[in-house]
C-alpha cells in the first residue's frame, strides 16, 4: 500500500469549487482508508510544493484546465510521482471536444454532427439549423453551454459579450434530445449505466450536476438490454480509444423515439469525474458493491507515471 498521498484539489479553473469539494470528500476517504494525506489547494508553486513533500501518490481531484487537460499529469510526469486517472495525451485529447470527437468517430463510436467556429461567428446567424446546443471546445461540468431552440430565430447574443470567460473557440453541435445517460469505464471493466433525470433543469447542467436535489440517478438504467451492452461496449472503446487509464466517465444522449434503436450518441469523455457527494461514479461504483474509501483505495492503487 502506498502509505503517503497528495491529494490535489482547487486549483484556478470555473471548477475550482467543484474541486475542493472532490477532493476533501476522496481525502477524507482515504485518510479513512488508512493513508497518510496531504490536502493541497494547487497553485502555480505547485512543482515546488510537491518537490519539498515527495508524496507516495498524487491523487488528481482537479477538474478544468491545468488539472485534466494534461498540464498537472505533465508535471507530475517530470517529477516522478505516480497519479491517479488519465495521463497527459488521453488527458489533453479527453478535454478537447473537437479532438475527441474525431477520435471517438474513427473508433466507430457514435457521435453528434458539429461544427467548430469563433464564438462571434456563432452568434451572427446559426451554423446549423435549430434545434442546437453551443459549447466551450476545452471546458467542462457544463460551463458555457448554451441550448438553442427550434424555434429561436437568431444565436445567443451572450457570445458577444467582452467578458465571455470560456474561450473564442465553441463547438456548435445538433442537438439530441431525449434521456442523459453517462457510464463508467474502471480500469477495461464498465460499470451499471446511470438515467440522469435533472429535476430543475432542461438539461444536466452545473446546478443539476452539483446541487443536492439537483438531479435523480435512476441506477441501473431502463433500457433494453442490447442498448445497455451496446452503451457499455461503447464506454470501453471511447475508454481505450483515446488512451485513458484508471476511471473515466463516458456521457451520451438516447432519444429512444428515433427508429427501432433510436438516436444514440456519444457526447464526450470525462477523464476526471466528480467525486463529491452527489456524484455519479461514485453511486455505479457503490452498485457494483464498492464503498467510497474502496474505490478511491482502488484508484490511489492504480497510480503510476507513464500513463
Amino acid at each position: 500500500m502506498a502509505k503517503h498521498v497528495a491529494v490535489l484539489m482547487g486549483g484556478w479553473s470555473s471548477e475550482r469549487p467543484v474541486s475542493l469539494s472532490s477532493g476533501r470528500d476522496c481525502a477524507n476517504a482515504l485518510e479513512s482508508a488508512g493513508y497518510k494525506v496531504s490536502r493541497i489547494d494547487v497553485q502555480r508553486d505547485i512543482s515546488t510544493v510537491l518537490s519539498e513533500l515527495k508524496p507516495d501518490v498524487a491523487f488528481n481531484a482537479l477538474h478544468g484546465p491545468f488539472g485534466e487537460d494534461g498540464c498537472i499529469q505533465g508535471v507530475l510526469e517530470v517529477l516522478g510521482i505516480p497519479y491517479t486517472h488519465s495521463g497527459v495525451l488521453a488527458s489533453s485529447l479527453a478535454m478537447n471536444k473537437e479532438k475527441a470527437k474525431d477520435i471517438m468517430r474513427a473508433a466507430g463510436i457514435p457521435v453528434a454532427e458539429s461544427r467548430v467556429v469563433h464564438r462571434l461567428e456563432a452568434a451572427k446567424s446559426h451554423i446549423l439549423p435549430p434545434p442546437y446546443v453551443i459549447k466551450p471546445v476545452n471546458e467542462g461540468s457544463s460551463f458555457g453551454v448554451l441550448i438553442v431552440g427550434a424555434d429561436q430565430p437568431h444565436p445567443p447574443q451572450e457570445l458577444y459579450s467582452a467578458d465571455w470567460p470560456y474561450g473564442d473557440l465553441v463547438m456548435v453541435e445538433r442537438y439530441v434530445g431525449g434521456r442523459d445517460l453517462t457510464c463508467a469505464a474502471m480500469g477495461d471493466r464498465a460499470l451499471d449505466i446511470i438515467d440522469i433525470i435533472s429535476n430543475n433543469n432542461t438539461f444536466y447542467d452545473y446546478d443539476a450536476k452539483y446541487a443536492p436535489g439537483g438531479s435523480t440517478h435512476i441506477l441501473p438504467a431502463d433500457l433494453k438490454p442490447n442498448i445497455y451492452q451496446y452503451i457499455q461496449s461503447l464506454t470501453i472503446k471511447a475508454h481505450q480509444a483515446l488512451g485513458c487509464r484508471g476511471i473515466s466517465r463516458a456521457d451520451f444522449r438516447y432519444d429512444e423515439t428515433a427508429g427501432e434503436d433510436g438516436d444514440l450518441i456519444c457526447l464526450e469523455v470525462n477523464t476526471q469525474p466528480g467525486m463529491t457527494p452527489t456524484s455519479l461514479v461514485p453511486d455505479m461504483a457503490r452498485h457494483a458493491g464498492m464503498e467510497f474509501e474502496e474505490l478511491v483505495s482502488w484508484m490511489v492503487e492504480d497510480a503510476s507515471c507513464d500513463r
